[in-house]
């Protein structure tokens, strides 16, 4: 047998076990290669207008933020550290000690209330309606003994959304077993407190940005997508809690600002509604 006809022969033999060479194989090459060449570019991301509507005081006036119960509305006490209820006129029902510094995020599930720190020993407080502290877990993914703060949570069917600041991202959890399942990743200067939406099962976070302008992200909670953003205005109330009731959002000017004078917003320690126009 000649040597090209030898060749050509060991060729077809190698193709069939799956060895052939590059040189036999179809081109592939970038996106095509990593399996990306039917990804279709994301559409234009809707930007939405707000309005802002002041609706009561916080009991403390620093409710940095906010989570729905059958009875009313948790509030995160920044500068106490309590755990306030109120009914959606303000009336005080409940007050909670927690050990939880520089608390800047609430969430209400499976009986507990769940403070989000933001200074050390930081970490995530779980604490039933008597003021006991059931756990104290540090953010996963990082130190044990120090998993960064946390500038917003969110209790959905079990799970813990988490507003990682040293992670700059959305982490999921399991209450229960604390292991994560889930990250969105921001990539906004300031992220604060968020709402899972179930019309959809979208999540939406607040957002800082450098000018002190403040902002919404929604993302889709399976995917990460972002399905759209919203836009406050400077003279809007300050948001930093977040959460959904009844198809409509409400949020919480806590009074404090980073490089801002405190108390300096004009609705500062007020729940707020958010408004879509």
């Amino acid at each position: 047998m000649k040597r090209r006809a030898f060749l050509e022969t060991l060729g077809v033999g190698l193709m069939g076990t799956g060895l052939a060479s590059a040189q036999s194989a179809p081109a592939r090459q970038g996106s095509s290669f990593l399996g990306e060449g039917t990804r279709k570019p994301q559409e234009p991301v809707p930007v939405k207008k707000i309005k802002t509507v002041a609706l009561f005081k916080s009991p403390e006036m620093y409710p940095n933020g906010i989570a729905v119960a059958p009875e009313g509305v948790w509030i995160a006490e920044q500068k106490s550290d309590n755990a306030v209820l109120t009914d959606w006129e303000g009336k005080l029902l409940k007050t909670i000690k927690t050990p939880s510094k520089n608390s800047s995020g609430i969430a209400f599930g499976g009986g507990r209330v769940w403070m989000a720190a933001n200074r050390a020993p930081n970490g995530i407080f779980e604490i039933d309606m008597n003021g006991n502290v059931v756990s104290h877990r540090q953010i996963p993914l990082g130190p044990k003994e120090d998993g960064g703060g946390c500038h917003g949570i969110e209790y959905v069917d079990g799970k813990l959304y988490i507003a990682a600041l040293r992670m700059r991202g959305i982490l999921r959890v399991d209450a229960k077993t604390w292991q994560p399942e889930m990250f969105i990743n921001y990539n906004v200067p300031r992220a604060h407190g968020m709402a899972y939406d179930r019309r959809d099962n979208s999540i939406w976070l607040v957002t800082g940005l450098q000018d002190g302008t403040a902002g919404l992200i929604q993302y889709d909670a399976a995917t990460g997508r972002t399905l759209s953003t919203a836009q406050f205005a400077k003279t809007d109330s300050d948001p930093h809690g977040l959460a959904w009731y009844n198809g409509v959002l409400y949020s919480s000017d806590a009074g404090i600002h980073p490089g801002w004078q405190d108390d300096i917003s004009p609705t500062h320690g007020y729940i707020f509604r958010i408004d879509f126009v």
